[in-house]
């Protein structure tokens, strides 16, 4: 099992930015790949970003956010620009790695907001 840790989450107004962090316990070099889904009340998960070799984006996001890796600190960003209150969730960090296994981080709180 791998261990993520995500930081960065808060209370943003329409319109700003935020930055979300996904550092694992071990090195990205072992995940097939990685990424965001998010998680809105009442709401069933759903994609947001990922990467591999290249990112790849869900449409409401697309031109907004940029995934990218850090290698050389095992983690993974988010950043988010012109945020929508609709960007508002929990944002849950992914790895898939093996055959087909899944870890998930325990989520941060995105909130957009005036």
């Amino acid at each position: 099992q791998v261990q993520l840790v995500e930081s960065g989450g808060g209370l943003v107004q329409p319109g700003g930015s935020l930055r979300l962090s996904c550092a694992a316990s071990r090195s990205l070099f072992s995940f097939n790949d990685m990424g965001w889904f998010r998680q809105a009340a009442g709401k069933e998960r759903e994609f947001v970003a990922g990467i591999k070799i290249g990112s790849f984006y869900a449409d409401s996001v697309k031109g907004r956010f940029t995934i990218s890796r850090d290698n050389a600190k095992n983690t993974v960003n988010l950043q988010m620009n012109s945020l929508k209150p609709e960007d508002t969730a929990v944002y849950y960090c992914y790895v898939n790695w093996g055959l087909r296994s899944r870890d998930w981080g325990q989520g941060t709180q995105v909130t957009v907001s005036s």
